[in-house]
């Protein structure tokens, strides 16, 4: 189900999180809980991974993380300030030292010339500060997932 580079991005993650004495938290929206997935794919992983939620439509985004409903109108849910208020949300309401957060389009449809299908964010956030950067994988959906959830394991690693 998962590439030998996820499991292994995954394995050390789960590694350094150990012999850091971190806990890691995931809000996952375009990538549905891959990233969940393959941290939970390693034994062993629930001493440093306690749960990652898929929030995959703004209510859920709300609800669960609280993110701000306006965010949806504008910049709207495919965006840097969203993929940010996810991490900090699951972070801040989990006590997790650190959160990751995936927010995009994955497609075949829902894109716009402004936000194409491809456009990704993902956010890292920690008590000190929170990292977010945007890509554009012009891929098929399953792959975009994929890289979504790998470059999101590399990050953390």
């Amino acid at each position: 189900m998962f590439s030998d580079e996820q499991l292994g991005a995954a394995g050390d993650v789960l590694d350094a999180c150990r012999r850091s004495g971190l806990m890691l938290a995931t809000a996952e929206s375009c990538t549905g809980g891959l990233i969940a997935g393959c941290l939970t794919a390693v034994a062993g992983s629930s001493d440093v991974f306690e749960r990652g939620f898929v929030t995959y439509t703004n209510e859920a985004k709300s609800e669960l993380l609280g993110v701000a409903p306006d965010l949806f109108e504008t910049p709207g849910a495919v965006s840097e300030e969203v993929a940010r208020a996810m991490a900090e949300g699951i972070r801040g309401r989990l006590g997790a030292d650190f959160a990751l957060a995936t927010t995009g389009i994955s497609g075949p449809g829902g894109g716009s010339a402004s936000k194409p299908v491809g456009l990704v964010y993902l956010a890292l956030a920690s008590a000190e500060e929170t990292h977010c950067d945007s890509f554009v994988f012009a891929l098929d959906r399953s792959r975009h997932r994929s890289l979504t959830a790998q470059v999101g394991l590399d990050w953390v690693r």
